[in-house]
């Protein structure tokens, strides 16, 4: 499916918000989520009077009353004001959603969340940040830097950042930096005029037939910037190569150890810091005739961590911030809720817990933190996330804990699969097929029994690292305040 064809099938009356009246509601289903609280907000900024709804009371929901949006906890039908022009709902709505049926009956105009996006965006400098690792790091490191240079800008992100107050938020200048994710093919509902792709790999395939197909996607959003737009992209993606020649505007390259537009080397660790030395030779967004350097050293540990960062930087002194100004504030960035965070670290034991739910994401987290814990026991805890992620991908599961001393496996994180797909797999499957590749696994189905296992065979200099896209983390959290108490 093209970009062209995507925007067909996503047609709806509004077509950017000038189209909307400040005085009707906007209604959101599930606003307390994070995207969607950050575009609530926006609006209501920008003056348009706006509704919402979710399942449970939070802080997020306080927030949004205070900034004068009618909020109700729990969903029905009566929530939408009569004289609502447009319901936004969240990926997590479903068809039977009372609001959304409500909505549909009463012929008022329903769009996704992503589409919503795209359209805040086509009224701000949209930058979109994608690739199938590192968008909430790297868009968080956008965010944050743009912020101490000056510019403050709105954003919207897959995850908490607490140097940013949360995964949204509203700026005070045009930018608007937003996480564009590659699944269902959301990203082409949106407006960028600058991007960033990291990096492209096989994954939802339970959406997408393969790699051919996802590769073609990523060239359809590629396609969605303007001829004076920019696109940075990392050199040492095969996959980005095979269309990045097409792209309708400026491109800007990024590597580590060998030249590119800008590229990193000297990289070390220390101290939980990642250092390196940037070079390009670009001035002022435009070509220049020497070598310019800068030494960079990260709040953040590992070397995918270098290339997120890299990115980072190239895309702020392609904009035209100082080099040197755009490096620190990027070096600021301590990282997001669930990546490589360390939640406890007392007694000898330490746990981490991070959103690693893909091979690639597994095989760099334990290689890093081989590095960041040197010469201790890592036990990993991973909850496989869809039982068709884990099935397509098995091979490259099993050969990703190689850093591991042990990996224990709870049963798999069902999320929208077919009953006929979770028959198809099982965590035991993914237990034989780490330890047919010379791994340490066990499966144990529950939390509550891994839990027990872990209290039972833990010990001084022992690392703990729960990954997953699930709910793993509360395994973590769970031993950390036990153990925090006694």
């Amino acid at each position: 499916m093209t970009a062209e064809e995507n925007r067909e099938d996503t047609t709806s009356v509004t077509t950017k918000l000038q189209d909307l009246d400040v005085q009707k509601p906007i209604h959101f289903i599930g606003v307390g989520g994070c995207g969607m609280s950050g575009i609530a907000l926006s609006l209501r900024k920008m003056g348009y009077v706006i509704s919402g709804s979710d399942m449970y009371e939070s802080a997020t929901l306080e927030r949004l009353r205070a900034a004068g949006v009618t909020v109700n906890v729990g969903h029905n039908g009566g929530n939408i004001a009569p004289d609502t022009q447009l319901v936004v709902f969240s990926a997590a709505v479903k068809p039977d959603n009372p609001e959304y049926m409500a909505a549909a009956v009463r012929k008022i105009e329903l769009i996704k969340y992503a589409r919503m996006l795209g359209l805040l965006m086509a009224s701000h400098r949209g930058i979109a940040i994608a690739g199938t690792h590192g968008k909430t790091t790297t868009t968080g490191m956008v965010a944050l830097a743009l912020r101490e240079l000056g510019a403050d800008p709105s954003f919207v992100i897959g995850g908490s950042v607490p140097q940013l107050g949360g995964g949204s938020g509203i700026g005070s200048s045009d930018y608007l930096v937003a996480e564009a994710c590659e699944y269902d093919r959301s990203f082409l509902n949106l407006s960028p005029r600058y991007a960033i792709i990291n990096n492209i790999e096989e994954d939802h395939l339970d959406y997408y037939s393969g790699l051919d197909e996802i590769v073609q996607a990523f060239h359809d959003f590629t396609n969605l910037l303007p001829g004076d737009g920019l696109l940075v992209y990392s050199a040492s993606s095969p996959n980005i190569a095979r269309f990045i020649a097409q792209a309708p505007c400026r491109t800007i390259s990024c590597a580590l150890d060998h030249e590119a537009d800008y590229w990193a080397d000297e990289i070390r660790y220390v101290n939980g810091q990642s250092l390196y030395r940037l070079h390009t030779r670009r001035q002022d967004g435009k070509a220049g005739a020497g070598e310019r350097t800068c030494d960079v050293a990260l709040n953040t540990f590992g070397r995918h961590n270098v290339i997120n960062s890299l990115s980072a930087i190239a895309l702020l002194a392609e904009l035209g911030f100082d080099l040197e100004a755009s490096a620190r504030g990027v070096g600021l960035f301590r990282g997001a809720n669930r990546r490589f965070e360390i939640i406890h670290n007392q007694g000898g034991i330490t746990i981490v817990d991070d959103y690693a739910h893909h091979p690639t994401e597994i095989l760099t987290v334990l290689r890093s933190s081989r590095t960041y814990f040197e010469g201790r026991r890592l036990i990993a805890v991973f909850q496989p996330h869809q039982h068709s992620r884990t099935r397509f991908l098995m091979k490259d599961f099993a050969r990703s804990f190689q850093h591991a001393d042990l990996v224990v496996v709870p049963d798999i994180y069902f999320v929208r699969d077919s009953e006929q797909e979770r028959a198809m797999v099982h965590a035991r499957d993914l237990v034989r097929e780490i330890v047919r590749h010379g791994g340490n696994a066990i499966y144990i189905p529950s939390f509550r029994e891994i839990e027990g296992f872990l209290e039972n065979n833990m010990s001084e200099g022992d690392v703990l690292l729960t990954m997953g896209a699930g709910n793993v983390w509360e395994i973590g959290a769970h031993l950390a305040a036990k153990w925090k108490k006694g």
